[in-house]
């Protein structure tokens, strides 16, 4: 599917700090607040040139600025070729009439007023509050997007960790197809005609007891994040650290750096976040975002957060995720990023991708009622993971401050009275004295491995619970998206009753609330699967950690006892 447009654009720019030009540099002065227009981005080296509101012309500090591109006057028209394919291993062709084709009557503002956002409704739900958008950002938790559709690599703010990363975006609904506002651009509403979607399908089908389940590739993609470097542009102004993140299905590392994960974490959040809950990355930092331990601490979060969306089947065979993982050099990424930012497939619309092969439609009661105890359960666990969070934080504050200055204080007392015996001049108690000094430094040495030990069992519990907590908090928009799409169905008799659709709109819609019930309980099905695999996994690890910590103790124990004569 392809649009044809025509549209007068023009490029200005927000200044976010003051700007001292130097004498006989070429270079502009500009005062934060002030906007200008840039004449020409290709300059190289962090600089573009622009006119200032007086009409001089010179180079500016291409951080120093922040994009807003202007679109006039844009007019946008479908226009499909006569042949479009479904691909993935075997090509089909999708019949274009509604009884075939259960993705188009829901674009069909005349027929009940269904639209690409039709799954924003009951109110009360988080995906059907009062707003213009059917997938609110804050639903989500992540205010960054990018710029828009044919945004610079180089317009890019370039360290999003700092003070202006405050910026985000708003969708907004305007016509029938819904315009949307990124960065200052403005577009024109347009209706499309999903009849033709070019994308790869995503098969669901049926295994056993568990119900639908996603089809899971016979290699296991993974990757590793590793080598954090500190890198610098604009001769030395601005810092930034790029990781080495290198996939097991190529073995070559790729270099990226916090906002490009972040940007990833964007593409895949509008394209899937509506069937699939997409956790957030861990969090910005301002200060100390330079030092070794919070460098360590990203990266190790980075990624739990990489393993997370390489084993979910649909993401890590997504194109998005693919360029990430395995660009071939800077010209593939913009490419790949310019295509990836100006996919169509987004929202409700990635369900046309997913194909419940040869299964029949489901109950959608029964699919309900299985929703309510899935989210029965996910609040119970979000309740349970975050007690645990909590009293996981005070053992550590304990082992790390009290509990440890206790078997010092131990260790000290026996020293203590070991140079009380050395004072008495009695001659034969010389292997006491030495075994009391030696237990006292047992007990100090004790106080030591203490407070070093949530660093080895403890913090992999906690950055586990940390990860499903911020898991559980997607499914509610999720699951909200499947509910709207249920009531949607309930209300199909009266519209058809009230000649707002036909009779074969019902069954489309009920064949399209059927998919994305298919592809929900394949969801909830990895969910649980995962959440087995981890917990098993955490809790061995946790727990082979404390078995050596105390074995280790005993061990300092024992060899402490063995200096006291027996009598």
């Amino acid at each position: 599917m392809c649009f044809t447009y025509a549209c007068l654009v023009s490029t200005q720019a927000q200044v976010l700090y003051d700007f001292a030009a130097e004498p006989g540099n070429n270079e502009l002065s500009i005062r934060e607040g002030e906007t200008i227009t840039i004449t020409n981005q290709n300059i190289g080296g962090g600089w573009i040139e622009a006119k200032n509101s007086r009409g001089e012309v010179g180079l500016v500090p291409e951080d120093y600025i922040e994009v807003i591109i202007i679109m006039h006057e844009i007019y946008l028209k479908p226009c499909f070729p006569e042949n479009v394919f479904f691909s993935q291993a075997k090509k089909k062709k999708n019949n274009t009439s509604n009884g075939n084709n259960p993705w188009t009557v829901f674009d069909n503002n005349a027929s009940g007023g269904f639209s690409n956002n039709w799954a924003a409704q009951p109110e009360g739900t988080e995906t059907g509050k009062t707003s213009s958008n059917a997938w609110p950002s804050g639903g989500h938790g992540h205010p960054q997007a990018y710029q828009g559709p044919g945004a610079e690599d180089d317009e890019w703010d370039e360290e999003w960790d700092d003070v202006k990363s405050s910026g985000g975006y708003a969708e907004s609904e305007a016509g029938e197809g819904g315009a949307i506002n990124r960065g200052g651009a403005h577009v024109g509403s347009h209706h499309t005609d999903w009849t033709y979607i070019q994308e790869s399908l995503y098969t669901v089908f049926q295994s056993g007891e568990v119900g639908p389940v996603w089809a899971y590739p016979d290699y296991q993609l993974d990757c590793v994040v590793a080598d954090p470097k500190k890198g610098s542009k604009l001769y030395g102004l601005k810092s930034y650290i790029e990781y080495q993140v290198t996939p097991t299905t190529t073995n070559k590392p790729v270099n990226h750096r916090y906002k490009h994960f972040d940007w990833l974490y964007e593409r895949l959040l509008e394209k899937f976040g509506s069937a699939i809950p997409i956790p957030c990355l861990p969090d910005k930092q301002v200060a100390g975002r330079f030092e070794d331990e919070f460098i360590k601490m990203r990266m190790e979060r980075l990624q739990g957060w990489m393993t997370r969306m390489c084993r979910h089947p649909v993401i890590s065979s997504s194109e998005v995720f693919q360029l990430f993982l395995s660009y071939k050099d800077e010209k593939d990424w913009k490419m790949g990023k310019r295509k990836a930012e100006k996919d169509e497939t987004v929202g409700v619309m990635v369900f046309s991708t997913i194909e419940p092969e040869g299964l029949p439609d489901l109950d959608l009661i029964e699919v309900e009622q299985k929703c309510d105890q899935f989210n029965r359960f996910t609040r119970a666990m979000d309740d349970g993971v975050k007690d645990l969070l909590t009293i996981g934080n005070e053992h550590w504050k304990r082992c790390t401050g009290p509990l440890p200055k206790e078997y010092q204080r131990i260790g000290k007392a026996f020293q203590n009275l070991s140079s009380v015996f050395t004072s008495s001049g009695y001659e034969g108690e010389a292997a006491l004295t030495d075994a009391l000094t030696a237990a006292g430094k047992t007990y100090e040495e004790i106080a030591q491995m203490v407070a070093e030990q949530p660093k080895k069992d403890l913090h992999f519990l906690m950055e586990t619970n940390n990860e499903y907590k911020g898991l559980l908090g997607c499914f509610p928009d999720t699951v909200g998206v499947h509910k709207a799409a249920i009531e949607k169905v309930k209300e199909a008799d009266k519209l058809v009753a009230a000649g707002k659709i036909t009779p074969s709109d019902k069954t489309t819609m009920s064949k399209r609330a059927s998919t994305m019930s298919y592809s929900l309980q394949a969801e909830m099905n990895h969910f649980h699967s995962n959440r087995i695999y981890d917990y098993n996994r955490v809790m061995q690890q946790y727990l082979e950690q404390q078995v050596k910590f105390y074995e280790m103790i005993a061990d300092k124990l024992r060899h402490a006892h063995s200096q006291f004569t027996t009598m």
